[in-house]
């Protein structure tokens, strides 16, 4: 109801002041009653998986709320799960400025954020502090300093510290602003972070008793060879489940709109079909062994309809929520 109005006024600032703005008022009134502003109910459409009990199949993508300070105010507006991060183990200022760019036209977004964050003592700070206690996910990257070859310690500190206070743990590894950090998706670097990981895993469940999900994040821009090696490795290694996908450096469709050959990562209805894609060709090699969770460019029911025919079991938002608002959560939730 009151969302077009929002948007109007916000698009007319810079994207990472509006997006500033937005955060600072979603921690301020998140658990107050001002939340009436935003709040809705979403039908139940419970779906169990992994582990868990999601109330609905509807969550949060990561990014937004990367140092986790807004998680009471998306609970409040009917998300079945919400997804905070990225996050590295120290605070890192990101990419220079400018580095978020709208393609309205094509109802789009670019970044080249480079996981700028408050560090993720400070994210484990704020979801202490949150009054949720829904599924949520913590999303963890390396820092832009850390050597690639070096890049699964900052993995293994993420886990750690996130192990007692999340409901799965998604690993970033297809963020294409951090330089190198994509490589960590193929062959052998691969391997090694997952061998890692789930030990590292298989340890903090035993010390805390509690199962949390493992998940890795790809991006959309594979071979059709490398979502089968992927996909081999995944099974090989048990992951609970895979997030496809991140934002793509295709710029096909905006090439010729303002803003579209910025660098960075294309998210929004551009990457809508190129994501659906990859999650079909991902599940023609898992089948239901490795769920999978489906984002990237849902702004409507029956792009939501697309991912799960294409083999998703969930699904996430983040750029259609910007260029729609709350009122998506409802449409989509009613697909399933």
């Amino acid at each position: 109801m009151y969302y077009p109005l929002a948007k109007s006024l916000m698009f007319q600032l810079d994207p990472e002041k509006a997006h500033d703005l937005i955060i600072d008022s979603f921690k301020r009134t998140g658990n107050t009653p001002l939340n009436l502003l935003y709040k809705q109910n979403i039908a139940a459409k419970p779906v169990s998986l992994m582990g868990l009990e999601f109330p609905n199949p509807v969550g949060l993508a990561a990014g937004l709320d990367k140092n986790g300070e807004c998680i009471d105010a998306f609970a409040a507006m009917g998300f079945g799960f919400v997804e905070v991060g990225t996050v590295t183990p120290r605070a890192q200022s990101g990419n220079d400025k400018p580095r978020i760019f709208r393609l309205v036209e094509a109802e789009g977004l670019i970044n080249r954020m480079g996981f700028n964050n408050k560090g993720i003592d400070y994210l484990i700070e704020q979801v202490k502090q949150s009054s949720f206690n829904g599924i949520l996910g913590i999303n963890i990257g390396k820092n832009f300093d850390t050597p690639v070859e070096h890049g699964k310690d900052d993995y293994l500190i993420g886990m750690e510290k996130a192990f007692e206070h999340a409901s799965y743990i998604a690993v970033n590894i297809s963020s294409p602003n951090t330089p190198g950090l994509r490589n960590l998706q193929y062959g052998e670097a691969l391997e090694d972070l997952l061998k890692d990981l789930t030990l590292k895993k298989d340890q903090l469940s035993e010390q805390y008793n509690k199962h949390v999900p493992l998940l890795i994040k790809i991006a959309p821009d594979l071979e059709d060879n490398e979502i089968e090696q992927i996909s081999d490795a995944l099974i090989r290694y048990k992951l609970d489940g895979v997030i496809a996908t991140n934002t793509t450096l295709d710029r096909q469709l905006v090439k010729a709109m303002k803003h579209g050959q910025e660098a960075g990562g294309l998210s929004g209805r551009p990457l809508q079909n190129k994501s659906t894609v990859v999650i079909s060709k991902l599940y023609k090699h898992l089948g239901d062994t490795v769920p999978i969770i489906g984002v990237g460019g849902i702004d409507s029911a029956i792009a939501a309809k697309e991912k799960i025919e294409a083999g998703a079991k969930l699904v996430q938002l983040y750029s259609g929520f910007i260029y729609k608002g709350p009122g998506l959560i409802k449409k989509v939730a009613r697909v399933f």
